[in-house]
């Protein structure tokens, strides 16, 4: 008797820690910074919905480590509204992709305790505002694509400090202003679009530093001075565009041709100019 009364809480035991462990949830604080994800994101629009009333590990697009919530891919999902400031309290979140929706707002400055993030996107949206500098904490940072929104302001400096950092797609927006020298120190860099937006101001030599770029696309702005040469020292190099802005030449044969529109400016009266080839 005493054997079966052992056997049976034995049974039971086993039982709920099963159970326990396969309903097993995250912390109080992430529950409700995905809670407040979905409301201020109209999740009842969402083409794939939260069942609110279900584990964490089966809502859509959410990614669980232990109890952790480690990735949100919520992609081309019908988003609308703005990202709330407690997205910041997801402090083991590494990867964050919300591309192809309709959110607006801004930025929020919490984005900046995603310190675990290594991959952003938020690109095909209609964020507005500046790129907060917060964004120079995520130091774990691979890839941020934010292209295709309405983000304005100027690119800060606080790029620099992400020195992982391999992708840097921002094009298709209103930042200003000039590029920041902190982004020739970003030595991994494969990939960086910042075409079609109002920057201005010269390309330095610092590019040479960039050696593994292999896309660098830069038209549609409001670039000047002189084409560096040291961007023949980019042997990584494969696609190039920085036509339609007013540098100036001369300019050698090879970077011609590797230029998609074949280094076509425009002068400061709108006037399309053909550079000098050497």
């Amino acid at each position: 008797m005493i054997y079966l009364t052992a056997m049976k809480n034995l049974f039971y035991l086993l039982f709920f820690s099963i159970s326990a462990s396969s309903y097993a949830n995250v912390s109080v604080l992430e529950r409700e910074a995905l809670l407040q994800l979905y409301q201020s994101t109209n999740g009842n629009q969402w083409k794939n919905k939260w069942d609110l009333a279900a584990p964490i590990d089966t809502w859509y697009g959410v990614t669980l480590d232990g109890n952790k919530v480690s990735a949100i891919h919520l992609q081309d999902n019908n988003l609308t509204g703005s990202i709330p400031e407690s997205i910041g309290d997801l402090k083991f979140l590494k990867e964050l992709n919300l591309h192809k929706n309709n959110i607006e707002g801004v930025l929020p400055k919490s984005l900046g305790e995603l310190t675990s993030l290594e991959k952003l996107n938020l690109s095909l949206n209609q964020i507005s505002g500046s790129i907060p500098p917060v964004i120079g904490n995520l130091i774990h940072l691979v890839q941020v694509e934010l292209y295709m929104n309405r983000l304005k302001g100027s690119l800060p400096i606080e790029l620099g400090k992400l020195s992982h950092l391999e992708v840097l797609s921002i094009y298709n927006n209103e930042i200003e202003g000039k590029i920041p020298s902190s982004l020739y120190a970003i030595h991994q860099l494969r990939v960086l679009m910042l075409n079609s937006n109002r920057l201005n101001g010269e390309l330095h030599g610092d590019i040479a530093k960039l050696k593994e770029l292999e896309t660098l696309s830069l038209f549609d702005n409001e670039l000047n001075g002189l084409i560096p040469k040291e961007l023949e020292t980019l042997k990584k190099l494969r696609e190039l565009n920085i036509s339609y802005n007013q540098f100036k030449g001369p300019v050698s044969k090879n970077l011609v041709e590797k230029d998609t529109f074949n280094m076509t400016m425009l002068s400061p009266n709108g006037k399309i100019v053909l550079l000098e080839t050497i």
